[in-house]
């Protein structure tokens, strides 16, 4: 019996290559995204492939939306073996700058959605008694970065969260949680940062304008080795969820393991802490 996986935010990018590649594995996965719409990069992609998959709606915002297909899914199906928290927004503007409702908005894409889609799928995995929910965050989830605070609050949430999660719903239940850590990925997903960032007003004429000047001044030079393709990042998240002992944390390449290694060269995995926390209050 094919396992079921379901994917957020696959209209672009890494949720595009995650559906494409997993259904290549032989999974029966769905594909959702908030505007189906927006799906035809998807079936492309699908249609150069040669794979097949189903799209459904899903807004991360939405909590009657992801009950709702969740339902659907479970009903056709029976289970969900594989959920992949992928839908996420960048957001670059100083805390200063930012207005209270696009912090809400950033918090809740990226954070929220996460908890939102994991509390509507959590209950069939333990009934199941199986189950693997694969976050991805950024290494903006364990390292701060200019100009990206309430990003990196979200994703350093995430990160929060996922141990947190592992640290008993994993030796309860047999759940498995891994949070992903890339770098760049080259996608629409920087774009749309960009785009959002220029319809917000661009770069304010204040103190942290030559600041912001110089960030962006260096992003060519910051770009050796950082950008990964959206496949590439792909095929980490699919041997994650084929392994039978996954990593409770993840980067995706040389340069995001180096970038991260003051923080994690002690417990790349995560699955020391993992023993400790469950030693310690289990």
């Amino acid at each position: 019996m094919k396992k079921v996986a379901l994917i957020t935010g696959t209209s672009t990018g890494l949720g595009i290559s995650l559906a494409i590649q997993l259904a290549q594995k032989g999974f029966k996965v769905f594909a959702t995204m908030r505007n189906i719409n927006k799906q035809s990069f998807l079936q492309k992609a699908v249609k150069d492939a040669g794979v097949s998959l189903e799209v459904k709606q899903l807004d991360v915002q939405d909590m009657s939306s992801i009950e709702r297909c969740v339902s659907e899914i479970i009903l056709q199906e029976g289970q969900i073996d594989v959920l992949v928290n992928n839908a996420g927004a960048g957001f670059v503007r100083t805390t200063e700058q930012a207005t209270e409702k696009e912090i809400q908005w950033v918090m809740d894409v990226n954070f929220m959605g996460v908890v939102r889609c994991t509390k509507a799928i959590i209950p069939h995995m333990r009934k199941a008694k199986s189950g693997h929910i694969i976050n991805i965050s950024s290494v903006g989830g364990l390292v701060g970065q200019p100009f990206n605070e309430i990003y990196c609050a979200a994703k350093f949430a995430i990160e929060g969260y996922t141990e947190s999660m592992a640290s008993y719903i994993q030796p309860s239940f047999n759940i498995n949680f891994t949070v992903v850590e890339p770098g760049g990925i080259r996608s629409e997903f920087a774009n749309s940062a960009l785009q959002q960032f220029q319809s917000m007003g661009g770069m304010k004429d204040d103190e942290y304008q030559p600041i912001l000047e110089n960030y962006i001044a260096g992003a060519q030079s910051r770009s050796e080795g950082v950008y990964q393709s959206s496949e590439q990042v792909a095929n980490v998240v699919i041997e994650c969820i084929v392994n039978p002992n996954p990593p409770v944390r993840i980067r995706t390449s040389t340069w995001s393991e180096e970038f991260c290694s003051l923080k994690t060269q002690a417990d790349p995995t995560g699955k020391l802490l993992q023993e400790r926390v469950i030693k310690n209050f289990l």
